[in-house]
This record gives structure tokens, sequence and C-alpha cells, in this order.
């Protein structure tokens, strides 16, 4: 009968006080530069609250130095915590969430470890934190708080208990995903993907970002999407404004609602699902100003239905644009399955899909295992992923092109 996991209710060196003073902050330096070993690194956001991805409190843990929770509100510049942790591995748990926030506030690893990439190397079903706790160290989190609005001051004792215990296994659980990796020969493949992780650079703002906006499938002509993309920058510039996130000053539905209607009086759009509530109803000239901007654009400045790309168009338009095309990445999706299934791990972690994509609409003239090895580089595969795959691309590519 498997054991019943113990549930960790409180740090073992009790919650300690926010620091949120230059004077907390310097010690908490001091005590950080004297500890030893790596560090665990947590940041807690107001997402679905706030429009902005700022961190709203920041948990590290070292042994020799405990627990501190940082307030980067109070002390909003943390380089002197940077600099002495400058040689130290630090530990994350999901790190592409975490990093762009901790680089606001001069933090910057140089090494890091990822819990929850280590768990997907080694194919546990459930990464996250709460669940690789409970399967390798036999511990229970409780994780009622996570979606909390982070920005709240002064933030409630729970919750700094909650955050406390994010960090409090984090170095005892990389040790056992380390051992774990090392034993199935994965060590040298997570090495290369946390050293991706620190080389990444910021992300990019992404083109057409209204084009995300949830609903647009409903979306028919370029008249419709144009009343999406006025609504959406109307909220986003309102939002930015008040530092709310999005959702919370006009949903996604309404602004489809709205896309679909097409409403030719103020009136009936205040009548539409989403214009009819409060808050809605504060802003209903910004909407209604958006609304007639994209009814009376021109047909030449009424977006396209697809964005232009510099990469392929998406898979599902391939077999109309080019049969074979699909062919191929139907063959090498076919092939990675079987690849990673025979190195226990998720396909998408063998190779980005965005990669096999590339490589299937534009392989190479003479599909090599050199130069299939060459193409993978180019479009960002690490060394141990091209190892893995550039022979069976390579061959899966010919045999493609010989069936021509």
């Amino acid at each position: 009968m498997p054991r019943q996991p113990i549930p960790l209710l409180a740090p073992r060196d009790g919650l300690p006080p926010v620091v949120d003073t230059a004077e907390a902050l310097a010690d908490t330096v001091e005590r950080f530069a004297a500890g030893s070993g790596p560090v665990a690194v947590d940041a807690e956001r107001a997402s679905g609250y706030r429009y902005s991805h700022r961190a709203y409190l920041v948990q590290l843990r070292r042994a020799g130095a405990g627990t501190a929770l940082v307030d980067p509100v109070r002390c909003p510049d943390l380089r002197a915590l940077n600099a002495v942790l400058a040689d130290t591995e630090w530990v994350l748990h999901a790190a592409t969430q975490d990093l762009p926030c901790l680089s606001e506030l001069g933090l910057r690893p140089r090494k890091l470890f990822d819990t929850e990439l280590a768990g997907r190397l080694l194919a546990y079903p459930k990464v996250g934190l709460a669940a690789l706790v409970e399967q390798l160290l036999g511990y229970s989190l409780e994780k009622g708080h996570a979606a909390v609005d982070w920005s709240t001051r002064p933030l409630p004792e729970p919750w700094l208990n909650y955050a406390a215990l994010d960090v409090e296994l984090l170095v005892e659980l990389r040790d056992a995903l380390a051992e774990e990796l090392r034993r199935e020969g994965k060590d040298r493949w997570a090495a290369e993907e946390f050293e991706a992780l620190v080389r990444q650079p910021p992300r990019e703002s992404r083109r057409d970002p209204w084009r995300r906006t949830s609903g647009i499938h409903r979306i028919r002509t370029r008249r419709e999407l144009a009343y999406v993309r006025e609504l959406w920058l109307a909220r986003d510039r309102l939002a930015r404004r008040r530092d709310l996130s999005p959702g919370r000053v006009l949903a996604d539905h309404s602004i489809i609602a709205a896309a679909v209607a097409r409403p030719a009086t103020r009136a009936q759009l205040a009548a539409l699902p989403g214009f009819d509530t409060r808050t809605a109803r504060r802003d209903l000239d910004v909407w209604w100003t958006a609304v007639r901007r994209a009814r009376d654009l021109p047909d030449t400045a009424l977006p396209e239905h697809s964005p232009a790309s510099e990469g392929p168009p998406p898979a599902r338009a391939w077999a109309d644009r080019d049969p074979m095309a699909a062919e191929r990445l139907a063959a090498c999706r076919a092939v990675l399955q079987e690849l990673a299934a025979s190195a226990r791990l998720p396909t998408e972690n063998l190779l980005a899909p965005d990669i096999v994509r590339r490589l299937a609409w534009s392989p190479p003239a003479e599909p090599t295992p050199e130069a299939v090895a060459g193409a993978l580089r180019a479009h960002g595969a690490r060394a141990w992923q091209v190892e893995l795959t550039k022979d069976r691309l390579a061959q899966t590519l010919a045999a493609n092109r010989a069936h021509r």
C-alpha cells in the first residue's frame, strides 16, 4: 500500500518577516552571501488581476541563510542580492514563467536548474511542483493560494506561508531529480536545456496579439476582424492605464459578440452580453468609438485573415497549399513520436513543434544527416536533440522525396 504523503503546513524555520526596507534587504544580502549551495528562487505575480507581469513577492531559500520573502514593491532593485548569488546555481520551477519578472528586478542567473523541465525530461506524467514534491520527497504542499491577487498589501499570513513553502523543498527536489537524470543518462540533456534558458533573450512582443482573442475562430470576415482588433486595442490601452488585467476591463467573449453583431447604434452595443455591466457601461464611449472606427475603415485597411509570417503557414493549411509538405510533416511527427517513446520523454521536449514544422516545410535540398543537423541547429535545436533525431529525420525526408 503506498505511503500517504506528509502534509507540509509550515516552514521548518518558522515564517520569516517580509523584507520591505533597505535595512532588511541589506541584512538579507549578507545572509545569502554567507550561505552555501544552490539557492531556491520563486516569484509571485498578480496574473488575472493586474496588467503588468511584474513580481509582487520574491522568495529565496539557501542553506545557511534560511528563507527570505522580499517585497519588490518596496525593494524594487535587487542587484545587490544578484551580485552575491552570481556564481550560485539557482533552482526554479518552470523558470520561463519567472525569469522575465525577476530580470526586471535585476535578478539574472548565470546557472540554473529547472525542476519542472527536469520532470518533463524524466517523463513524469505530472510536473507541477506539488506533484513532484509528493512523488519524490513524500510531502504534500497546499496549493490553495496559487491564483490570489499578490498585489494585495499587506499580504495575509496564510499567503506568505504558502509562498515560503514553495521554496522550502526546492533544493531537495533538485537533488532528487538530478540523481535520476544521472541514472537515466539524461543529465547532459538537462544541462543543455538549462544553459539555453539562461541564454534565452527577453521575449519579443508578439505580432498582432489581438489575434489571440479567445473565440476568434468564430470570426468569418475581414470587417469582423477589424472590430476585434479595434476593441482589443481600446481595451489594452485602458487596462494598461489602470494596471488591470484586460479581462477585468472587458471579456474576450464580449469583444467577439460585438464583432459578430456589428451594432449600428450605441444602444445596440450597450445591449450586447458583457457591455451591460457597470464597468463596461462606464467605458461605453470608448467601446463605441472603437466600433465606429472598425465600421468606417476602408476595405484596403482591413486586417488580413492570416498575418504575414516569416515561418511556415499554420499546419492545418498545408494539405491545400502544399500536400507534399503535409506528408513530410506527418512522417516527421510519426518518427519523432517513436523516438520520444524510446527515449522516455514528451515529443515536444525531444524537438519543439515549431522546429519540426520549419524543417518539414523547407527541408534541405539533399536531406543527408549532416544537412538535417545543420537545419535543426539553425532553427534552435540543442546538440542532444540533433544527435537523437538527425539520422531518422534524414531517412524520413529522403524516403518522402523518393516517393514523389
